[in-house]
C-alpha cells in the first residue's frame, strides 16, 4: 500500500539589503531600477515569499514607496512603504515577486531596496492536511505560526523553536493532523528558524 504524504522544504535565503534594487538617485512618481542580485528580467522572485526593506540615505520619512508584486498566495499586491530618515524602512506585507517599486514623493538622496526577514512560506497552496514536522532550530528562539489560506488567514497552530543552534525539534500533530481547507502557510522570522520540513496529505 503506497502513502499518499507528500513533503515541502522551507529554508529561507540570507537579507540581500539591496538585492532588489542598487542605491541610486529616483525622483518623484519614478521607478527604482530593478537590479541588484536578486533580479532578473527587471523583477525579482523570492526564495520564499518575505517582506521588502527600503534604505535611504537622506530623510525619506515625508515619502512613500509603492512596492507592486504578488503574494505568498500567488495574487497580485502592493504595499506602501513609508520611508526612514536616513536609514531602513521595514514593510510588513509578503511578496513573493516583485515587478515594481515607485518612489510617490521626491528622494533626499539615493536609496536602495532588498529582502526582509519575515517568511511567510506556502506549505501547498491547495487544501491540505499537515501530518508532521521536522524542525532545525537556530540561536534564537521565536515563534512559528501555521496560517491557513493567506498570511492574514486563520492561526491552525504555533510553537516555539528553541534557542539551540543545529539542533531538532518534531512537534507533535496528533490524530489525523490538521486541515488547512484553502492552503497553509507558515510564518516565522528567519533569524529564529534554520529550516523546517512539513509532511502533508
Amino acid at each position: 500500500m503506497s502513502s499518499d504524504i507528500q513533503s515541502t522544504f522551507i529554508e529561507s535565503a540570507a537579507i540581500d539589503a539591496d538585492g532588489i534594487s542598487t542605491a541610486a538617485a529616483v525622483g518623484d512618481g519614478a521607478n527604482l531600477v530593478i537590479g541588484g542580485a536578486l533580479a532578473s528580467g527587471g523583477a525579482v522572485t523570492f526564495d520564499q515569499p518575505r517582506n521588502v526593506t527600503i534604505l535611504s540615505a537622506g530623510d525619506d520619512s515625508g515619502i512613500s514607496f509603492t512596492v507592486t508584486g504578488t503574494d505568498e498566495a500567488g495574487d497580485s499586491a502592493t504595499e506602501s512603504i513609508t520611508g526612514a530618515n536616513a536609514g531602513t524602512a521595514t514593510g510588513s506585507a509578503y511578496f513573493a515577486t516583485v515587478t515594481a517599486i515607485a518612489a510617490v514623493g521626491d528622494p533626499a538622496g539615493n536609496v536602495s531596496a532588498g529582502s526582509g526577514t519575515t517568511i511567510a512560506a506556502p506549505m501547498f497552496r491547495g487544501r491540505m492536511r499537515l501530518r508532521g514536522m521536522y524542525v532545525v532550530n537556530t540561536g534564537t528562539a521565536g515563534t512559528t505560526t501555521f496560517r491557513q489560506t493567506s498570511s492574514s488567514g486563520t492561526v491552525k497552530m504555533q510553537f516555539n523553536t528553541v534557542a539551540s543552534a543545529n539542533t531538532t525539534q518534531y512537534p507533535d500533530v496528533p490524530d489525523d493532523g490538521i486541515l488547512f481547507t484553502g492552503g497553509g502557510y507558515v510564518l516565522y522570522t528567519q533569524g529564529t528558524l534554520s529550516s523546517i520540513t512539513v509532511f502533508y496529505s
